[in-house]
């Protein structure tokens, strides 16, 4: 996905800064991490409070099989498919994203 596609996404919060990483890319707000791009899908970032609101809109979460066998859950979801169509809708999955992201940090640093 090409940079400006994903400046576009995040446009209802204001500049981005989009980093290499994992073989994908970081999307950062104001030096926090919201969203990672990963195989051509954005996955915005959310956690217990947000997280309920990404699976009942359909959303999926982001998991991979770690190396006991196990499951591995990340706090990244795919966005809801409404929201591409529509700015509005993606703007509220954006931030709530920056919401998870700023939660972190609180939880980080305490």
């Amino acid at each position: 996905m090409e940079h400006s596609e994903i400046e576009d996404m995040f446009a209802a919060l204001g500049p981005v800064t989009i980093k290499r990483m994992f073989g994908g890319k970081g999307v950062y707000y104001n030096g926090n991490i919201i969203a990672v791009e990963f195989r051509g899908d954005i996955l915005l970032k959310a956690d217990d409070v947000t997280a309920p609101a990404f699976e009942a809109a359909g959303a999926m979460r982001w998991c991979y099989e770690g190396k006991t066998g196990k499951d591995v859950n990340m706090p990244y979801w795919s966005i809801p498919a409404d929201a591409f169509d529509d700015p509005v809708i993606m703007a509220r999955w954006v931030k709530l994203a920056h919401d998870a992201a700023l939660r972190s940090v609180k939880l980080r640093k305490s």
